[in-house]
C-alpha cells in the first residue's frame, strides 16, 4: 500500500478513538478494525485534537448524508475515497444502490471487514481515470461524499472528475473537503499525513472556481466542528478544541463545501 493510500488509517484511528470514548461519534466497525489492524500512527497523526476532528468531521458527513438521502427520490449514494470507512453501516441506508471507491489496494483490504450485497458495492478504481464512472448505474439521483480525498488530487485532476460525475447523472449533491491554499503550501512542514510519507497536496481557497466547466453549482460552506460537536468535549479540552482548532482558525486551513449539478 503506497502512502497515500496509507493516510485512510488516521480518520480510521480518529473515528476508533472518539467511539471508544462514547462521544461525537459511535463507530464500532473502526474500532474493531483499528484493534486487529494496529497500524503504527506516530507524532501528530496520534494526536486526540486530531482524532476529535476526524470523528466530528464524519458525524458532519454523515448527518448531511442522511438528509439529503430522506430529501431525495430513490437516491444512489457514492463514497470516494472509502477507506475503511464504515459509513454504510452508521447511515443505515434502506434499500439503497450504494458504491464504495477507493484504490484497488485499499479495496483489498476492505473486503477482509466488509461484504457486498445486493445494493452494496466496492469499486476498485483511480478517480482521477475517468472510466471508473461507467462501472455505476446511470441513474436520475445521486448523492456523492468526498472525505478526505480532494487535497491528493491535482486542481485540474479534480475538476475532470467532477465533470466525470456531473456527466453521468441527472441531479447530484456532492459533500467534500479541502485544504486551503495556505494550508497545503505549510504541510510539508507540520501535517499529520507527513507522519504515513505525504508531502504533496492542493487546496482550493474559492469553491466557485470548481464550477468552471464542471456542471456544478456551489450550494455552500458548511462547518467542520460545530458547536454542538465541541460540547461533547469535557472540561479544558472543550475549551482548548474551540480556540484552537474550530471557528476562523480552522477555516484558515480547512473547508468543507457541498455543490449541486446546474439544471436547464
Amino acid at each position: 500500500m503506497d502512502n497515500v493510500n496509507k493516510t485512510l488509517y488516521i480518520p480510521l484511528y480518529g473515528k476508533a478513538y472518539v467511539s471508544r470514548k462514547g462521544i461525537i461519534l459511535q463507530d464500532m466497525k473502526a474500532e474493531e478494525i483499528w484493534e486487529k489492524e494496529g497500524f503504527p500512527l506516530k507524532g501528530k497523526s496520534k494526536s486526540k485534537w486530531l482524532a476529535y476532528y476526524m470523528g466530528m468531521r464524519s458525524a458532519v458527513f454523515d448527518a448531511w448524508l442522511k438528509k439529503q438521502m430522506a430529501a431525495t427520490e430513490n437516491p444512489l449514494v457514492i463514497h470516494i475515497g472509502c477507506g475503511m470507512d464504515s459509513r454504510i453501516i452508521r447511515v443505515e441506508p434502506k434499500n439503497l444502490l450504494w458504491y464504495d471507491v477507493d484504490f484497488p489496494d485499499v479495496i483489498r483490504e476492505r473486503k477482509r471487514y466488509y461484504s457486498e450485497s445486493e445494493y452494496y458495492h466496492m469499486l476498485s478504481a483511480d478517480v482521477r481515470d475517468s472510466e471508473w464512472i461507467g462501472n455505476i448505474p446511470e441513474v436520475e439521483n445521486a448523492i456523492i461524499v468526498m472525505e478526505g480525498v480532494s487535497m491528493y488530487i491535482h486542481p485540474d485532476e479534480l475538476k475532470r472528475l467532477l465533470r466525470t460525475i456531473r456527466n453521468h447523472f441527472s441531479n447530484i449533491r456532492i459533500l467534500m473537503d479541502c485544504y486551503t491554499v495556505f494550508s497545503a503550501q505549510i504541510s510539508k512542514y507540520q501535517n499529520p499525513i507527513n507522519d504515513v510519507g505525504v508531502a504533496t497536496v492542493y487546496g482550493v481557497d474559492e469553491p466557485r472556481l470548481l464550477e468552471v466547466n464542471t456542471g456544478l453549482s456551489f450550494v455552500q460552506e458548511h462547518e467542520m466542528a460545530p458547536e454542538t460537536l465541541i460540547e461533547e468535549l469535557q472540561g479544558m479540552e472543550r475549551a482548548i478544541f474551540r480556540k484552537v482548532y474550530a471557528g476562523n482558525v480552522s477555516k484558515k486551513m480547512y473547508r468543507l463545501y457541498e455543490f449541486k449539478s446546474v439544471t436547464d
